[in-house]
């Protein structure tokens, strides 16, 4: 009876033990909220390549560090935009692409998850923007329609030709 007890005892300290390290290496989490993880823990935090599933419908698949998007990654959102490119605490940072519904497409810098620095914008219609952007916005360059200037912005205002 004694050594029951003992052995009872002592699978309870290591199931508690257990249960209380952090993950290191591939594993998958699923939090709370209903979001998910699958790829790479360090100390119990998504660090590393993997997979983050979210509840809006929104998924990102690339580098993770302290439970955020950085590095290389794609980001794909339930509305059917995808930004392909760099990351930085979660959100677009750097160079990337981010191509829309309607075929439209952004090929530039990105900070702090904005268009910003410089920039290509292109729509399946034939129109073009070039140039630089800030704060998500048009700043200093050139507006094209089928190979044609057509506008300009200057220090974020727009001048048509």
């Amino acid at each position: 009876m004694k050594h029951l007890l003992i052995l009872i005892s002592f699978l309870l300290l290591s199931s508690f033990l257990t249960s209380c390290e952090k993950k290191n290496g591939l594993g998958t989490e699923t939090y709370e909220d209903g979001s998910s993880y699958v790829g790479v823990f360090k100390d119990g935090v998504r660090n590393g390549q993997g997979t983050s599933t979210y509840t809006d419908g929104s998924k990102y698949v690339g580098e993770h560090k302290d439970g955020k998007p950085n590095g290389q990654g794609t980001h794909t959102f339930p509305d059917g935009i995808k930004y392909v490119g760099e990351h930085k605490d979660g959100k677009p940072n750097g160079q990337g692409t981010s191509t829309y519904p309607d075929g439209s497409k952004y090929e530039g810098g990105w900070k702090n998850g904005e268009m910003n620095g410089q920039g290509t914008f292109t729509t399946p219609n034939g129109k073009m923007y070039e140039g630089e952007w800030k704060d998500g916005k048009p700043w200093n360059g050139t507006f094209f329609k089928n190979g044609n200037i057509t506008g300009k912005y200057v220090n974020g205002k727009k001048i048509i030709l």
